[in-house]
């Protein structure tokens, strides 16, 4: 089994002790992906949650393309909204970027570590 850390040079560093994707090889190429948030590459952040779902998507895509990979190999999402009443703004962001495809899925209503932050998803991808 091989190990490749990946940080996308498109989208945010990591802002603590994590690496933004990590890439295992061996019968099957299986892609981690750290929880990707609304936050642009220049530190900014969007007010809101249909803005930050937007931006977590195009963070999450931005790790996949590092890895060749592309939204079709999701197999998993974890998405963790601090308020209920940004769920279908949220909802709305990942179908605009899913499409027909469905990975398995498990929302979280719960906090986040920045209370700016209204949507973090962390994901599994294959080939």
């Amino acid at each position: 089994m091989q190990r490749r850390d990946i940080n996308a040079p498109d989208a945010p560093a990591p802002v603590s002790a994590y690496t933004q994707a990590v890439e295992v090889t061996g019968a099957t190429r299986t892609l981690y992906i750290s929880g990707q948030v609304g936050v642009a590459s220049d530190g900014s952040i969007p007010e809101g949650a249909e803005a930050q779902s937007a931006l977590v998507w195009q963070n999450l895509q931005a790790q996949l393309r590092a890895a060749g990979m592309e939204i079709e190999n999701l197999v998993k999402i974890t998405t963790i909204v601090p308020n209920s009443d940004d769920i279908p703004a949220v909802r709305a962001g990942r179908a605009d970027v899913l499409g027909p495809h469905r990975p398995a899925s498990t929302l979280i209503v719960g906090g986040l570590a920045n209370p700016d932050w209204k949507v973090e998803v962390e994901a599994v991808a294959i080939a």
